[in-house]
């Protein structure tokens, strides 16, 4: 797999509610907070005002625009921001199980979104490297991301046979749609593993160690698969990613680690060795560095000691707030 195919398959997004919102006349929704979730939404007619908590201006979405809110943070979407909001349950209690919740009769702004909760102890590892607002504009090229929204306000309309699960998928291509296009803006200025994917040579390098993962990686043969010189390439990899490659290696493996902890029954031992390293202790030491603690214990807990850093390394909020379509 891909560097972020990896990171979105061991973080397992559920998404737990998708729903059409039809909105008349003037109008106001309150969102509550939602921690280690992921909201994508887009939409499909009319417009109106995005705000989020602690974010300083508000966003304007026209008509195929889409936006992922990563934080959980308290959100309103509304017609005129100044007007007093209702909260988003009194709204959506219609919607709670699929379908389209209409606000004030409706027919001046269609949009249908998706929350997702991310599994595990490590949704820092995608959500601390985005916005707290990533906009996606509609004059973005959006023809993989169009479709999927499109067929979800159809199944939303029209409650089909089938029609839960068929949304469950269209809510994942629309998320990894919008972090691809997201991905697609190049991301200027920002630290991190997401960044560096929209570098031709950080992604080859990155991309090799998630695809062998215990192959025995030297600082050479990664600038030899950037097609850079071995000290050009570990400056730039320090700058773009925020760590050194085998820091970035050795991290990545723990993270690998402790999913097949979590949800597998192979010995300690085995996942070392498959992994690269040659001895069970050695990698509980590395795992015990990065991870905060022993493979057993994670392994039985399910948990690693609280860190001011996500596992990969990188503090978990970066970036200011974005309205480009990067």
């Amino acid at each position: 797999m891909d560097p972020l195919s990896d990171v979105l398959s061991l973080l397992k997004p559920h998404n737990h509610m998708s729903a059409g919102f039809d909105a008349g006349g003037e109008w106001s929704v309150q969102f509550p907070e939602s921690r280690d979730s992921i909201k994508c939404g887009a939409v499909v007619s009319g417009q109106c005002w995005l705000s989020v908590d602690d974010v300083a201006d508000p966003v304007r979405l026209d008509t195929g625009d889409c936006f992922l809110l990563p934080h959980g943070r308290p959100f309103r979407l509304a017609s005129d921001l100044t007007l007093s909001s209702v909260e988003a349950v009194t709204v959506f209690s219609a919607a709670r199980n699929g379908g389209i919740a209409v606000h004030k009769g409706g027919g001046d702004c269609f949009l249908v979104s998706s929350r997702f909760a991310l599994t595990g102890n490590h949704a820092s590892v995608l959500l601390g490297m985005l916005p707290p607002i990533v906009h996606i504009r509609k004059d973005t090229d959006q023809s993989g991301l169009r479709w999927p929204v499109e067929l979800m306000m159809r199944e939303l309309r029209e409650r089909r046979p089938g029609g839960f699960l068929l949304v469950q998928h269209l809510a994942h291509m629309m998320l990894i749609d919008a972090l691809r296009l997201h991905l697609a803006g190049g991301l200027q200025g920002g630290v991190g593993w997401l960044f560096a994917l929209a570098d031709r040579q950080m992604g080859a390098a990155i991309a090799a160690m998630h695809e062998k993962p215990a192959h025995h990686w030297t600082l050479q043969t990664l600038a030899e698969r950037a097609g850079m010189s071995r000290s050009t390439f570990a400056l730039k990899f320090k700058q773009t990613v925020g760590k050194s490659p085998m820091d970035y290696l050795t991290r990545w493996r723990m993270l690998v680690a402790g999913d097949r902890l979590q949800n597998s029954s192979d010995p300690v031992s085995a996942i070392a060795l498959s992994l690269g390293y040659d001895s069970e202790s050695a990698f509980s030491t590395a795992f015990k560095r990065v991870m905060g603690c022993s493979p057993r214990q994670y392994s039985r807990d399910g948990n690693a000691a609280s860190s001011p850093e996500s596992p990969l390394g990188f503090p978990l909020m970066q970036p200011a707030l974005s309205e480009s379509p990067a």
